[in-house]
C-alpha cells in the first residue's frame, strides 16, 4: 500500500486484507489482540447487542427506531386537521398528552432534550393545547404565555408558525413573506429557481407559494391576545436593514413582490398555480406522502385543498392516510408524530454493526435485510437529474418510500452493508451495487464533495429570503457525506479513482484547525471525525498521516472524565460547546470508531471507552440515550435517532474485538 503523507492526494493503492487477518464471506477483519479482561466484557456487551439486534428485525427485514424531533409536528398536524375539518377527539386528546409531556418546568418547549425553551415551537404547542381545550388562566397554559410575550409573541416567531396562525385569522397574511407561485416558471439559470432550494426545501416551497398566493382564513375558535405583547399592535414596525445590504435588499425585494401580489395578472396567477398542482401531484409517492417526510405532506395537502381537490380525491384521501403512518402510540396513549421515517438508513447500519460484531455473512437476518434493501433500489430518475440530466439512476432514498430523492448518503452505506453480506443470488447484490456506486460518483459536487441529494446546491440566495428562517433551505457537500461517499469507493476498489482523491482533497481541506470535522447531518464534531477518519484511513491514508493524528489527538482531549464522549447541540451556535456534553452511546461510538481506525486500539483512551459502552449497556442489550445527536439542520432542527443508540455502539464493539473491515472488492482480494 501506498499513500502520500503531506496531505497530497497522490495515487492511493487499494488496501489489501492482511495476511494475519480473518476472513469471512465478503468482509475481512485485521485483528490486534485486545487485553484479555477488557476484551472479555467487550465480547459479552457486543453478544447481548447483537441478540436485542437480531429480536428487532421486522419480518420483512428492515430495522426502524423512532425518529423523535420536537412538538411542532404534533402542534401542526392538528392545526391542519383543523383547517380541513377533520380533526377528531381522539387523535386530540392523544396528541396533547404528549404535548404536555414535552413541555419543561418554566411553561416552554425546547427542540431538543435538555435544550432551553423555543419560542416557535412553545408558540405552536400552546395553540395546540388551546385546540385540545386547555384554556389560558391553567398555569402550564399561563406559564407558557408570559414566556412567549416576555421574547416578543407572536411578531417574533419564525415565518412557518405564523403562516400557520395566519390560516386562522390570528395574524395577518400581508404582515408574511410574499413567495409567488410565478417562481415555478423561472428557468433553472435564473437566481431562486426552485432547483436552488434544497430538495426537503423545495418541497415545501413548492405549495406554499399557493398558499400564500390564496391567503386562505378559516374562522379562529378563540382569540390569541395572550401571545401579543401588545393586542392593539400584534406587529410592530421594524426598520429596514440599509439597502445596501443583503439582508436590506431582500427586504425590499419582499415588498416588490407584495405589491406584484395585488396587480398579478390572473391568468399568469391562474397558470402558476396549476402547474404548481402539477408538480406537486407529480411528487406524491405510492404511499401518499411526498418526499418520505411530514411538512411537505401537510403543505401540499392544503395547497391541492385550496386549489378544488376534495378530501375524497384520491390524492387527498391517500395524502391524509399518510399522515397516519408517522404517528407512534405510546404505551400512556399519547401519539407523536414523526418528522420522517428511517428503516433505509437504519436497516444498513444495522446491518454493517452485526457484520463487524462477527455474525456471519450468509446469517438469515443479514440476508433477509439484503433482499429488502434490493427491492427498495430506485432506478428511475428524480429531481437530481436536473442538475446531472445524463447520469443513469441507481440509488437508495433514506424513507420507506421516497423514489423522487435518492440520497447520497444512503446509497454510499446500503452498498457498504450488501457487500458484507454472502447473497445466494451475488449477481443480483453486484448489479445494485454497481448501478449505485456509478449513481453516487456522478452526483460529485464541482469542488470534489458530496451533498445529501443534489449536486451542486450552494446558490447564496435562498437562505438571504426572508421567508426562509426555519434552517438550511440548500444542501452543499458536507463532510460526512463525503467521508462515506469515499469509503464506499475504497471498499469498491476505487481509491485510486480521481473522483475519490479529489474527495480525500476536499477533505483534508476542510478539517478545523482543532483537528475536528464539522457535523452536518450528526451532532456535530464528534459524529463529523467519527465519520471522516474511517473513510481516510480505508481510502489508503497511513495511520501516521497528520491528519489523523491531529483528528486522534483533538478526540483524545474531548473525552469526557467518565470515558464516554458527548456533544451538545449547543455546539452548532457556540464554541465552548464544541466536543462537550454528556457521554452518548452514540457518540462514544464515533469516537471510538475513528480511534480504532487511526490505531488507537491499544490506546487508554479506547479502553476507557469501550468500558463505558459495556458498564451503560443495559441487560437486555441496549443503550438508553435521551440526548438528541441526530441533525435534520444544525441547531433549527434536531433529532433523536433512536436505532443510533444500539447500531453504533455494536459496530464500535465490533471493530474493537475484530479489527477494521475491508469489505467490498478489496474483501475478494481485488
Amino acid at each position: 500500500m501506498t499513500a502520500t503523507t503531506d496531505g497530497s492526494t497522490g495515487a492511493l493503492e487499494p488496501r489489501a486484507p492482511s495476511a494475519t487477518g480473518t476472513t469471512t464471506g465478503t468482509t475481512t477483519t485485521t485483528s490486534t489482540p485486545a487485553p484479555s479482561d477488557l476484551a472479555d466484557v467487550a465480547a459479552r456487551a457486543a453478544q447481548r447487542s447483537i441478540e436485542h439486534l437480531l429480536a428487532r428485525q421486522d419480518d420483512e427485514g428492515w430495522w426502524k427506531g423512532d425518529l423523535e424531533t420536537n412538538v411542532t409536528m404534533d402542534a401542526e398536524d392538528l392545526l391542519l386537521r383543523e383547517f380541513l375539518d377533520v380533526r377528531d377527539e381522539e387523535t386530540t386528546r392523544a396528541a396533547a398528552l404528549h404535548i404536555r409531556g414535552e413541555q419543561r418546568d418554566d411553561g416552554t418547549w425546547a427542540t431538543f432534550y435538555g435544550g432551553p425553551g423555543e419560542l416557535s415551537a412553545t408558540v405552536e404547542a400552546y395553540v395546540a393545547l388551546r385546540l385540545a381545550g386547555d384554556r389560558p388562566d391553567e398555569p402550564h397554559m399561563a406559564r407558557a404565555a408570559a414566556w412567549i410575550r416576555e421574547r416578543g409573541g407572536i411578531a417574533s416567531a419564525r415565518v412557518f408558525t405564523r403562516i400557520w396562525l395566519a390560516l386562522f385569522g390570528w395574524w395577518k397574511w400581508d404582515d408574511l413573506p410574499e413567495l409567488p407561485p410565478e417562481m415555478i416558471f423561472l428557468p433553472r439559470w435564473f437566481p431562486l429557481n426552485i432547483y436552488d432550494f434544497g430538495c426537503w426545501a423545495r418541497q415545501t416551497i413548492v405549495p406554499l407559494t399557493v398558499v400564500s398566493a390564496k391567503r386562505p382564513v378559516r374562522p379562529a375558535p378563540f382569540a390569541l391576545d395572550e401571545l401579543h405583547t401588545d393586542p392593539r399592535i400584534p406587529n410592530p414596525p421594524r426598520p429596514l436593514a440599509p439597502a445596501g445590504t443583503w439582508e436590506g435588499a431582500f427586504q425590499r425585494l419582499d415588498k416588490a413582490l407584495h405589491l406584484y401580489h395585488r396587480f398579478a395578472p390572473r391568468p399568469l396567477r391562474r397558470a402558476a398555480m396549476n402547474s404548481a398542482a402539477r408538480w406537486i401531484i407529480e411528487r406524491q409517492e405510492n404511499d401518499g406522502c411526498w418526499g418520505g417526510i411530514q411538512p411537505p405532506a401537510v403543505y401540499s395537502l392544503i395547497a391541492l385543498h385550496l386549489l378544488g381537490y376534495d378530501l375524497e380525491h384520491p390524492v387527498m384521501r391517500a395524502g391524509l392516510e399518510s399522515l397516519d403512518r408517522f404517528a407512534v402510540r405510546r404505551g400512556d396513549g399519547a401519539r407523536m408524530i414523526e418528522a420522517c421515517q428511517s428503516p433505509v438508513w437504519d436497516t444498513c447500519l444495522a446491518v454493517i454493526a452485526l457484520a463487524d460484531a462477527g455474525v456471519r455473512p450468509d446469517h438469515p437476518a443479514l440476508v433477509k435485510a439484503a433482499d429488502w434493501m434490493l427491492g427498495e433500489e430506485i432506478v428511475r430518475p428524480g429531481d437530481w437529474a436536473v442538475r446531472r440530466p445524463g447520469l443513469t439512476p441507481g440509488g437508495w432514498a433514506f424513507e420507506f418510500h421516497n423514489d423522487n430523492y435518492p440520497d447520497i448518503d444512503d446509497t454510499a452505506e446500503v452498498i457498504l452493508a450488501l457487500r458484507r453480506v454472502r447473497h445466494p443470488h451475488p449477481e443480483q447484490v453486484e448489479a445494485a451495487v454497481r448501478r449505485g456506486a456509478n449513481w453516487t460518483a456522478g452526483m460529485q459536487s464541482r469542488d470534489g464533495a458530496w451533498g445529501a441529494f443534489d449536486a451542486d446546491n450552494t446558490s447564496p440566495f435562498p437562505n438571504r429570503l426572508p421567508f426562509c428562517d426555519f434552517g438550511e433551505v440548500i444542501d452543499p457537500p458536507s463532510a460526512d457525506v463525503t467521508a462515506h461517499v469515499v469509503e464506499m469507493l475504497a471498499h469498491e476498489g476505487k481509491a485510486r479513482h480521481p473522483r475519490t482523491r479529489r474527495g480525500i482533497a476536499w477533505l483534508l481541506a476542510e478539517q478545523e484547525a482543532c483537528g475536528a470535522w464539522f457535523g452536518r447531518w450528526g451532532v456535530n464534531y464528534v459524529y463529523g471525525t467519527g465519520s471522516v477518519v474511517p473513510a481516510l484511513t480505508a481510502a489508503g491514508l497511513p495511520t501516521t498521516h497528520p491528519a489523523v493524528r491531529r483528528a486522534v489527538a483533538w478526540l483524545e482531549s474531548v473525552q469526557n472524565a467518565d470515558g464516554g464522549w458527548g456533544e451538545d447541540l449547543r455546539s452548532y451556535r457556540e464554541q465552548e460547546w464544541i466536543g462537550h456534553g454528556a457521554s452518548t452511546a452514540s457518540q462514544t461510538a464515533w469516537a471510538l470508531l475513528a480511534l480504532l481506525a487511526g490505531g488507537e486500539r491499544e490506546s487508554k483512551a479506547v479502553e476507557r471507552g469501550v468500558r463505558w459502552l459495556a458498564e451503560t449497556q443495559r441487560e437486555d442489550g441496549s443503550w438508553d440515550e435521551p440526548f438528541f445527536t441526530g441533525t435534520g439542520f444544525p441547531w433549527d432542527f434536531s433529532i433523536n435517532y433512536h436505532l443510533y443508540r444500539q447500531v453504533f455502539p455494536l459496530t464500535a464493539l465490533g471493530r474493537y474485538l475484530h479489527g477494521e473491515p475491508v469489505v467490498g472488492r478489496l474483501g475478494k482480494g481485488a
